[in-house]
């Protein structure tokens, strides 16, 4: 085996060329739709924002679409909205993003956490259960990766509790769960457009409901809690008064960030096979090295493949996953790591008196996970370049 740059090897791909994590494929259409928005002169909230809400409720077969700067803003809104406040308590899992948990904390609830499995990297509804305490007002799943959580035992577990649910779909725009699209399970659901996510605006996010009066709030609050369609004041329709009727909150989407989303959306499909193509070529190439790649989906399911994260096997390859992290990167080769457990960022152990030993599988996991490029702008020596950096640094003689 070649030997590894991190020991003083010749690197996959030279410096210049840096394959960066999570890189967007941005195409013509959305690049013209942006430079019309600028030419036109109508840059912020605006007709654009409305065609990729409307676009979007098509997609998911839902009522209500509501665009907002990102899924923290759709998340925090959520819980707002649904009259989650202090006292309240929301079970969430510590294998995701400090958004999940800050906007829980931004909205004056207390977060709880209830450990993950380890294979689906998803929570766990059993540990949901025992977590439940009078105080719980909310369940917030988070569909890890891709994959969709058990959402049948969660929703049993909500109605059985009455308690809200709020679906984090940061990973999940395309996935499905016993044929029902991820966010229509629960009483919202919240999606991202961040720049590594499937579908891109630069920063952005999208809250979906059924739900007439949440989808109503989450409206005027997400503007500064200006009345309905404040945003007309501005149109060629003529000027509109309008009245503040809450202390909202500037978590508008732009009509520059919506240009990208119209078009990046009708591509959806054809990038999830793109995807989908990297994600098993990866699996396939992998599975004799010491790394745990990822379960298969499961029947009658739609996996979004966000992520690839296969685990490390630190015990038989000898070292650990940060020095895989280096190796690759010294290949230059862009990665990620999703996540270091939540739990164990110091603000929330000193505030919650979360520590180390609280949640055993998310701290497994926490270990040996690493991800790799998945991403539609990938081409075919991209790919080729990842799998042999990636069995360069995990290989035993």
């Amino acid at each position: 085996m070649e030997k590894l740059a991190i020991e003083g090897g010749k690197p996959v791909r030279t410096k210049e060329d840096f394959l960066v994590f999570g890189a967007p494929l941005i195409e013509e259409p959305e690049i013209e739709e942006v430079v019309g928005c600028m030419r036109r002169r109508w840059i912020g909230t605006g007709p654009k924002v409305r065609q990729f809400e409307e676009d979007f409720a098509v997609y998911k077969g839902v009522k209500h679409s509501v665009a907002l700067n990102s899924c923290t803003a759709a998340l925090h809104l959520a819980m707002v909205a649904s009259g989650i406040g202090p006292g309240d308590e929301v079970i969430t899992t510590p294998m995701t993003f400090c958004s999940t948990i800050n906007a829980i904390i931004h909205c004056g609830a207390t977060p709880v956490l209830a450990d993950c499995d380890r294979e689906t990297m998803n929570i766990l509804p059993e540990e949901i259960e025992k977590k439940i305490t009078g105080r719980t007002k909310a369940i917030l799943p988070v569909h890890f990766a891709g994959r969709c959580c058990k959402m049948d035992s969660i929703i049993k577990i909500a109605r059985a509790y009455d308690l809200t649910v709020v679906e984090d779909c940061a990973h999940a725009i395309e996935s499905e769960y016993h044929g029902q699209k991820a966010g229509l399970f629960g009483d919202i659901g919240c999606f991202s457009f961040y720049a590594t996510k499937n579908i891109v605006t630069g920063e952005g996010g999208m809250v979906i409901t059924n739900d007439d009066r949440i989808a109503g709030r989450i409206k005027v609050l997400g503007l500064h809690g200006m009345s309905k369609d404040a945003w007309k004041r501005f149109s060629d329709e003529g000027y509109k008064h309008y009245q503040v009727i809450h202390a909202g909150y500037k978590y508008n989407m732009m009509d520059i960030q919506a240009a990208m989303g119209i078009h990046q959306l009708k591509r959806v499909d054809k990038y999830w096979l793109y995807r989908q193509k990297i994600w098993k070529k990866y699996k396939e190439e992998f599975n004799d090295l010491p790394c745990i790649t990822p379960l298969d989906p499961e029947p009658d399911t739609k996996h979004a493949y966000h992520l690839y994260i296969p685990l490390i096997d630190i015990g038989k390859l000898g070292k650990t996953r940060d020095w895989v992290l280096d190796a690759l990167t010294a290949e230059n080769i862009g990665v990620g790591v999703h996540y270091l457990p939540v739990h164990l960022h110091p603000f929330y152990r000193k505030t919650y008196g979360w520590k180390e030993g609280d949640f055993p599988n998310t701290e497994w996991i926490g270990k040996r996970t690493l991800s790799l490029p998945l991403s539609a702008a990938l081409n075919d020596r991209d790919v080729e370049d990842v799998i042999s950096a990636f069995r360069k640094a995990l290989f035993i003689a």
